[in-house]
């Protein structure tokens, strides 16, 4: 099975585009980064640690090594095509090299119209199916979570980690948050009991009405 027919199987009408939380009646917004400082920007301090262990622990709690998985990486692409393997090269040591001939590649208009009046941008969207244990998460989670600290490695594109398996769409946006979907509560009932303390509270009431 395809991206494309998965997603109109499973997630009907819903785009691959941040913010997902808002775009889905099933999910849980949780917060990554606390109590973030200026001073703080520096490798491994101990804000950027927790950062790491929130979305590791959680990308864990939901992904076994052996679940089928859809990762999905999308490149902006401001240059009409220009260069757009090589933007691509930060996410290749991440992947079993044998697994990198079989990325599927479309192009389609800018995900984020609204910020591109010309209409001259586009998106390329890199997909690969795969198992849990063929790529390594947690260097690659952390990559996300330096994007915005001006830290290396650092991972710009969007990741989104799509189980096959549990009907789950992962999405660490950045250091501050991470979004999780589901096609059901009750997939995700237990990551929600247990790491309770970790939801925003800003969106709290919304996801409780989810599950109580």
């Amino acid at each position: 099975m395809q991206l494309n027919e998965y997603m109109k199987d499973k997630f009907p009408n819903l785009e691959l585009r941040p913010p997902l939380f808002y775009s889905w009646d099933i999910g849980i917004r949780f917060e990554l980064g606390v109590e973030w400082k200026s001073e703080y920007d520096y490798p491994n301090s101990p804000y950027l640690l927790g950062c790491y262990k929130r979305s590791i622990t959680l990308f864990e709690a939901l992904h076994s090594p052996t679940d089928d998985i859809f990762i999905v990486v999308d490149v902006n692409d401001y240059d009409k095509g220009k260069n757009i393997k090589r933007k691509l090269n930060n996410f290749s040591p991440f992947v079993e090299k044998s697994l990198l001939y079989k990325l599927n590649h479309s192009i389609f208009p800018y995900i984020f119209p609204e910020d591109d009046e010309e209409g001259t941008y586009k998106t390329h969207r890199f997909t690969l199916k795969c198992k849990t244990s063929d790529f390594k998460y947690i260097p690659l989670l952390k990559a996300i979570c330096n994007q915005d600290l001006g830290i290396k490695p650092s991972m710009f594109h969007r990741v989104y980690f799509i189980n096959i398996n549990k009907n789950t769409i992962f999405h660490v946006y950045d250091d501050r948050g991470c979004d999780l979907l589901a096609t059901s509560p009750e997939t995700i009932r237990d990551i929600y009991k247990r790491y309770n303390d970790w939801i925003l509270d800003y969106d709290r009431p919304e996801i409780d009405k989810v599950f109580n």
